[in-house]
């Protein structure tokens, strides 16, 4: 029996009105036995995605074209609708861009003084377009404004025309009491945020300064710890949504300048924070006598199209099918270089797969659930979550009646020890039966429901990752978008591995039994957030979750 057979029955059962329980002893030795042709199917798709064919599925590239009508067309033969109503293609147009090291500088005068920094000596980022900005520079503390914790950085600082700087992270990130989270993030750490922040308080640029009192490595040298980064950063040029939000440019300071720039406060930067995460009081203000020129120019830009790939499987109940739960993965990964291949098997073929899989599963289901259920593969991902931004900004589903996202991103590997890792987090010896689950922060329910259908299943279920403050984990996915917008999105996430962006990531290394069971329970949640009467409530404030 196939897994869509088994799915065949969990809808009978359903349609009947038994228990949920009753459900789950009835779909358990049915699933079970559908192991075998579960597995198979990963594995033969799989082994395309991450084929030499594939070209290693890069944005922009010939590989994820290949991957995006091979995708579209798994979702028609399963019998989904194209989401967007002709097409399951949701279109939209990247920059893709190279800084031009020559002409692009930071200049600071303060003091009297004038400091040239040129870009990798001082700071680094990157923009879609040229930009030259002259303006009164001001300190924002951490850039944060979050009612839910009482929290603001801008609370009476005049940010209009200026060139805002701000500590990376947030407060208190290594006091377990702390109202952000403990000793984990919260959305609030995202340097995305951060900019938009800065923009509606009418700044023309930010610029991130790495926190100087912080316990771990800073987020340039967490990146300086995967292997080859230098080559991949060589080969695979910053992309961006050509009609982003971001309107400003945000850049990173080194730790040298930054405390250059800080001393105009009269304290040191050192200072500033402590006395920021001790009273979580804002210390926010101008920097006396100090104007910042940042003058950015690309040497090249070009303009290309890509595609989110998005099916739909409408609802059965009338009132509620108007409600949609998502399945989510990204199909891209970086390519092939220097003549290797990056097959990007588990990074992210596996999730990838899992959604195909999923919907063919519940396109042939007997009976459709009460919801209904968007399955979306995202583009540019590794350019940073474009293709998910993008969805957000024209959602095909309205954000506001979307009650949960499951989001697949490397599921088809055990977690072991790595340099990305290392003295970072702690990995468990045998991770063959774990699964990540990243985000449960905001959404008891959603943790609930997962604990309970994963009964059924027995995978060993982790949250360590919510108490990240030094990978930055929780903003690296496909989900993290949604959870701006107030939506119960958690990363289903197997771990990080040596060939994490390395040309080993290969299929021979997936462990398929562990992938097929967390497809299980990916259906099994699924299905009871898509016919429960009650949906996951989203909760923007983590201690009151715990």
């Amino acid at each position: 029996m196939s897994l869509t057979e088994a799915a065949d029955g969990a809808a009978v059962v359903y349609v009947t009105q038994m228990s949920h329980t009753l459900l789950g002893l009835l779909l358990a030795p049915l699933l079970l036995s559908a192991q075998e042709s579960t597995q198979s199917r990963l594995r033969a798709d799989l082994t395309f995605l991450a084929s030499p064919a594939l070209e290693g599925r890069l944005s922009l590239q010939r590989g994820s074209e290949v991957a995006i009508h091979w995708i579209a067309s798994e979702f028609a033969k399963a019998g989904l609708e194209p989401a967007g109503g002709g097409s399951f293609l949701q279109e939209m147009t990247l920059v893709e861009y190279r800084r031009d090291n020559r002409e692009t500088l930071l200049v600071v005068e303060s003091g009297g003084k004038k400091r040239r920094y040129e870009p990798n000596k001082g700071f680094s980022g990157a923009f879609p377009r040229d930009v030259t900005v002259r303006a009164p520079a001001v300190f924002a503390g951490y850039g944060i404004t979050a009612p839910e914790f009482g929290y603001d950085d801008y609370a009476g600082l005049d940010a209009r025309g200026k060139i805002v700087i701000v500590f990376d992270h947030e407060p208190q990130e290594g006091d377990p009491a702390s109202v952000f989270n403990g000793v984990g993030n919260t959305r609030h750490a995202s340097s995305r945020l951060k900019a938009l922040n800065a923009q509606r308080h009418g700044a023309e640029a930010v610029l991130v300064a790495s926190e100087p009192n912080r316990k771990h490595p800073s987020n340039e040298e967490r990146r300086a710890r995967i292997p080859t980064r230098p080559e991949r950063e060589r080969r695979l040029l910053p992309q961006a949504l050509a009609d982003s939000e971001i309107r400003i440019p945000l850049f990173t300071l080194d730790d040298e300048p930054a405390r250059e720039l800080l001393a105009a406060t009269g304290r040191r930067a050192s200072e500033l924070q402590r006395r920021i995460d001790e009273t979580l009081q804002p210390s926010s203000q101008p920097l006396a006598e100090t104007i910042v020129e940042l003058r950015y120019v690309n040497a090249e830009a070009r303009r290309a199209g890509t595609a989110n790939v998005i099916g739909l499987l409408e609802g059965s109940d009338p009132a509620l099918k108007a409600e949609t739960i998502v399945y989510s993965a990204h199909y891209d990964h970086d390519g092939t270089g220097d003549g290797n291949l990056y097959a990007g098997a588990d990074d992210n073929g596996s999730g990838t797969v899992a959604v195909v899989e999923l919907a063919r599963v519940f396109a042939r289901s007997a009976a459709r659930p009460r919801r209904s259920i968007l399955f979306a593969v995202f583009a540019a991902e590794e350019r940073g979550l474009l293709g998910s931004y993008h969805y957000i900004a024209n959602p095909m589903r309205p954000l506001a009646s979307t009650r949960a996202v499951i989001n697949f991103d490397m599921i088809g590997r055990n977690e072991t020890p790595s340099r990305q890792t290392d003295g970072l987090m702690r990995i468990d010896a045998d991770t063959s039966e774990e699964l990540n689950l990243i985000g449960t922060i905001h959404s008891a329910d959603y943790r609930r429901i997962v604990e309970r259908e994963n009964r059924q299943v027995g995978l060993r279920l982790n949250y360590k990752w919510d108490e990240d403050a030094a990978l930055n984990i929780y903003q690296r996915s496909d989900q993290f978008p949604f959870s701006l917008h107030a939506i119960p999105a958690v990363w289903w996430f197997t771990g990080f591995h040596p060939d994490y962006h390395q040309v080993t990531d290969t299929v021979e290394k997936i462990n398929f039994a562990k992938m097929e069971k967390i497809v299980r329970l990916a259906y099994l949640a699924g299905l009871a957030m898509a016919n429960d009467g009650e949906v996951p409530r989203f909760e923007s404030n983590p201690r009151r979750v715990r």
